[in-house]
Formats: structure tokens, C-alpha cells, sequence
């Protein structure tokens, strides 16, 4: 017989704050003496801003990537005066303003957006870090046009409207080949503009993934992001290799039972749709496969479960972490994090 439950507890990601800590302290220890630049992007890959900055700067992060103002704003009004918020996205005067009210450290990676930047700067020069295309064309300046930019910018420098206070790029970590020349490219770029004049305090050229596999490429600081959530690489060394794990954790209640199938209440809000026939829950009774993702509930193989049990569908202390699931599906770890609605609500331990 069919077994009913109308109310039923929500999907919820319960995010483990000391396993945030333990992965930073991990990351610190991995590439010291280089200084790490926690991420934050998209509400700190969806696990909730404000706690995971509150907590970072308990465990000692100063740098925090923002990518956008918005965010760099809300990071300087949960931590204060003295975090370092970098923003590399800016669109528009209102986006530089804004990010020159908030004293944000400011990504300029074109002529234009320099001459802006400079342009509006009031009392106190804007910290600036300028960014050299390496190859990857995620903008950043060409290498052609480099030497007239950093001239430009020590100009600007004399007269008090700007400090180049870094020098970064991003990689594509295609290959280790493609990683040497952008790096080399960096390093030219690095070379002529202190020739310039210019002093960066700053240089930042990788990611989660080079910061972690080749110390060359560490410099004086490397931007986290996926590696602090627990997120590796998708076909990248284990989670153990690593010594990092999974932050959060999704769960779900079963919402009703049947000889055939058992219906968690869930859906693609809260798992990609095409994770159907690809992944597995872990249950009391084991392992068991999920055969059908609809908009609201997830279909499972039977086992003798109750209406209101709770399953985690993926996460640190599931079966499956998002990067397993994002492997059998071709995509990457990040993805199946970001995909997971804002309307779930998030828990956060201790």
C-alpha cells in the first residue's frame, strides 16, 4: 500500500562552516607563502555570502574576490574597513563609483575602463589592478597595447588618481604547455611595467587548480574558488589528493513510498535533470539509482523507506559530491552547486 505524507520538510543545503575552515587552512598550507584571495562569486557559489565571508575572516582570509560591485559591497559591509575586496567586473559610472565609495580594489583589464576609473576618482587614489590578456581573450589588455597602457597608468599614478596596487590575468588550464606561455606572457608583462614605474604590491595570475599543482605560477597571491567549497576539478586528482572536502551538503525528505519507486521531494531546482539514470542516493538499505528528475520531486529505485526520512541527495556527507555527478554528465562541480535554487534555504553548522 501506498503510503502518504502531505507535509513534507523542504530540500535543504546545510553548509558546514568547519569544514570551510579546514579547507582553508588546507589551501594556506598548500600554497604558502603566496596569499590566498578567497572567491565569492554567485552568493559565494550559492552557499550563502555573508556567512562564508564572516567565517573566512575568522580563519585569517584578508583578500576577497567579488567579481562583481554588488558583491564587493555587501563583502565590505559584512567585514568592515579592513578586508580587501577585489571586483573585476565593472559596467558602467554607476558600477565605478560605487566600487570607488566602497573602496574596492578594481580589475582594469582595458584602456577605456582605466581613463574611467581615473577620471572619477576623488580625494584618495582607487587601487587598481591591472590585467594582461595571456591568451585566454577573457579581456585584459593585449600584449601589443601593453606597453602604452602601464605608461598610461604610471601617469596616472603621478597625479593621484590611481595606485596599481596588482598585476593579474586569468589562465585556461587546458594544458601545462598553454599555462607556460600565458605565464610567460604574464612575466613579460610584469617586467615592462615596472620598467614603467610602476610598483605592484600584487601579482595574481592563478586559479584553484594551478595554485595547487605548479608553485611557478603562485606569485605573491592565488584566487580560490571552487577548492574552498570542496569542489574539485572535474577529472582533476580526488578530493583526498587534494585534502580538501565538500563544504555543504543537499538533503531532502522522501514524500511518499510505493512497491516501485520511491519519491523524494525534490526536483531540477534542486539536481540537473539530466542526472537521471547517471547518479545514486545513498539510503539505509544502500545505494539506490535515480531513474526520473521532474521540476519538483525525484524518483528513486524502492527501498522500505517512510514518508518524512531525510536523504542527502550529494555533498560532503552523501553518496555523490557535485563534482562526481557533474563528471557523468559532462560538465563541471561549480554547476551542479550554482544550479541549486536560492529558494532552497540554507543551514549553516555549527
Amino acid at each position: 500500500m501506498t503510503q502518504h505524507r502531505e507535509a513534507v520538510a523542504p530540500a535543504e543545503l546545510v553548509v558546514d562552516l568547519d569544514a570551510l575552515a579546514a579547507n582553508i587552512a588546507t589551501i594556506r598550507a598548500r600554497v604558502a607563502p603566496a596569499e590566498p584571495m578567497l572567491v565569492v562569486k554567485d552568493d559565494a557559489y550559492a552557499h550563502g555570502l555573508v556567512p562564508i565571508v564572516t567565517r573566512a575572516w575568522r580563519e585569517g582570509v584578508r583578500w576577497i574576490g567579488a567579481l562583481d560591485v554588488t558583491t564587493g559591497m555587501q563583502v565590505r559591509e559584512a567585514l568592515g574597513d579592513e578586508a580587501r575586496i577585489f571586483a573585476w567586473m565593472l559596467a558602467g559610472a554607476d558600477d565605478i563609483a560605487d566600487a570607488i565609495a566602497a573602496r574596492l580594489d578594481c580589475g582594469v583589464g582595458s584602456e577605456p575602463l582605466l581613463d574611467e576609473i581615473a577620471a572619477a576618482a576623488g580625494d584618495e587614489p582607487v587601487a587598481v589592478h591591472l590585467k594582461i590578456d595571456t591568451g585566454l581573450h577573457r579581456n585584459g589588455v593585449r600584449p601589443e597595447r601593453w606597453q602604452a597602457f602601464v605608461a598610461q597608468a604610471h601617469e596616472y599614478e603621478l597625479a593621484g588618481r590611481i595606485r596599481v596596487a596588482g598585476i593579474w590575468s586569468h589562465i585556461a588550464e587546458a594544458s601545462d604547455d598553454d599555462d607556460d606561455v600565458s605565464r610567460d606572457v604574464f612575466d613579460t608583462a610584469v617586467a615592462a611595467a615596472r620598467a614603467a614605474g610602476l610598483r605592484p604590491q600584487k601579482l595574481h595570475l592563478a586559479a584553484s587548480a594551478a595554485a595547487f599543482a605548479r608553485p611557478e605560477f603562485r606569485y605573491d597571491m592565488v584566487r580560490i574558488g571552487a577548492f574552498a567549497y570542496g569542489i574539485r576539478s572535474t577529472d582533476g586528482p580526488a578530493d583526498a589528493d587534494l585534502g580538501i572536502t565538500p563544504i555543504a551538503t543537499l538533503h531532502a525528505g522522501v514524500r511518499h513510498v510505493s512497491a516501485d519507486a520511491v519519491v523524494i521531494d525534490a526536483g531540477w531546482n534542486a539536481v540537473p535533470s539530466t542526472a537521471a539514470n547517471q547518479v545514486a542516493i545513498q539510503t539505509p538499505a544502500g545505494p539506490r539509482a535515480v531513474n526520473r528528475i521532474g521540476s519538483d520531486l525525484i524518483v528513486c529505485e524502492p527501498w522500505p523507506a517512510v514518508p518524512g526520512d531525510r536523504l542527502a541527495l550529494f555533498g560532503g556527507s552523501a553518496l555523490e559530491s557535485a563534482t562526481d555527478i557533474a563528471e557523468r554528465i559532462g560538465t563541471i562541480g561549480e554547476e551542479i552547486v550554482l544550479r541549486i535554487s536560492p529558494e532552497i534555504p540554507r543551514r549553516y553548522l555549527p
